[in-house]
């Protein structure tokens, strides 16, 4: 078992060890260290990286740091080769990349800790993420002021700079210690962070030595989850760095809106009161334009065998408007096939028969599609599809008008 040195000093960025063996980790060969600071994935916080010295000049990169279920800590370094067994090294700790991960696991206790204060809310899982981390609750409701206060309750503590300790205990001590939450009883001792007068936990990650250090906390996002509710926050550097980020966006909006930033959402929403005006506007023009154009179609189209196919290919529209053509032809008669094509954007292909037609559109645009390509169907009466290819399109439908008119 490697002694991990990050329990009693999260703040321990340098390390001397030995190393007790190189030895295969699944598909990867990996270093093990009689003692470490780098921390291994393990409770919803991901690993450490930084490097192994290996003389004053050579060093590996330690991309990836594991846990075996031995208690083993596995260290994978770029440049395993260079690594011999019973050989020593300084390990040296990513340090932004640590400090990073002590706030967001740090303000995680504290926002946990929050939500049970405040509501009896308690976390069931945390997830660290790259960009932003977050907390699923065991709660059927959540509202936003609710996440509000907890949020600020966070903050408070936060500011107050309570200090935050490390000590062990056995499992027996743990029961009568008020813990929020209790691991399950399969190690004789465990390690508690507790966070003065607010919280006490058991926990293996790394931690602030006082809560001003985690900076601030920043909640983002809740969504519904399957284990309750979702919570995405971040802290310290990172909700420095977020908020700058949505400071820049909302600036390049607004000034795209010719407005402040806090007016925002008001422009946006007349910005779409208009936008639906606009497009209710164009849906009438664009019925109105097909009306005209079936009876144009009509008055064109000469009647042969009792019925009337109206065969055309757009080359400046889509299957929004050739579908609604289709459907004012067969209104406006009652023997009319319509077999229309548009090649505007994706190639579209809509069959139309006015009731009580012999033919099935279905099976019409089956036989079309069989020469082009594509996928469609539809019914006896409306079928819609589209080719794979334009080439061949005016042929196809010619000899379809050629069947239907025979």
């Amino acid at each position: 078992m490697t002694e991990r040195l990050y329990y009693h000093d999260s703040f321990l960025y340098e390390f001397d060890a030995e190393v007790r063996d190189v030895t295969a980790a699944g598909s990867r060969a990996a270093v093990i260290l009689d003692r470490t600071a780098f921390y291994p994935t393990s409770g919803g916080q991901v690993f450490d990286t930084g490097w192994m010295l290996l003389s004053d000049h050579d060093k590996v990169r330690v991309a990836e740091v594991a846990e075996r279920e031995d208690g083993a800590v596995l260290h994978f370094v770029e440049g395993i080769d260079q690594v011999k067994q019973g050989s020593r090294v300084r390990g040296l700790i990513d340090v932004d990349r640590r400090r990073d991960h002590m706030q967001q696991h740090s303000g995680q206790h504290v926002l946990s800790a929050a939500f049970v204060r405040l509501f009896e809310m308690p976390t069931v899982s945390f997830h660290m993420g790259a960009d932003y981390c977050s907390i699923d609750l065991d709660t059927k409701n959540l509202s936003a002021q609710q996440v509000e206060a907890a949020e600020a309750l966070a903050n408070d503590v936060v500011m107050q700079n309570r200090p935050v300790g490390i000590r062990f205990v056995t499992q027996e001590e743990a029961r009568g210690l008020g813990l929020r939450k209790l691991p399950p009883g399969d190690k004789d001792e465990l390690r508690l962070i507790e966070i003065s007068d607010f919280d006490l936990t058991a926990c293996g990650g790394t931690h602030v030595t006082g809560t001003g250090q985690i900076g601030c906390i920043l909640l983002r996002k809740t969504e519904k989850a399957k284990q309750g509710w979702r919570v995405e926050f971040v802290c310290g550097k990172r909700a420095v760095a977020t908020a700058r980020r949505d400071y820049t966006v909302l600036t390049e909006a607004g000034s795209l809106y010719s407005c402040h930033i806090w007016d925002l959402p008001q422009q946006i929403r007349k910005a779409q009161e208009e936008l639906r005006a606009s497009r209710k506007s164009n849906e009438r023009i664009l019925e109105e334009l097909a009306d005209l154009y079936a009876a144009r179609l009509l008055v064109e189209t000469a009647e042969n065998g009792g019925r009337k196919v109206v065969v055309r290919a757009f080359a400046d529209r889509d299957l929004t408007f050739i579908k609604l053509l289709a459907q004012r032809l067969t209104r406006q008669s009652t023997n009319v096939i319509a077999l229309l094509a548009a090649t505007s954007g994706q190639p579209a292909l809509v069959f139309a028969a006015s009731p009580g037609q012999p033919f099935d559109m279905g099976a019409l645009m089956n036989d079309a599609l069989a020469k082009l390509g594509g996928r469609g169907g539809g019914s006896k009466d409306m079928a819609q599809g589209g080719p794979a290819q334009v080439e061949g399109l005016d042929s196809a439908l010619a000899e379809l008008a050629t069947r239907l008119s025979g």
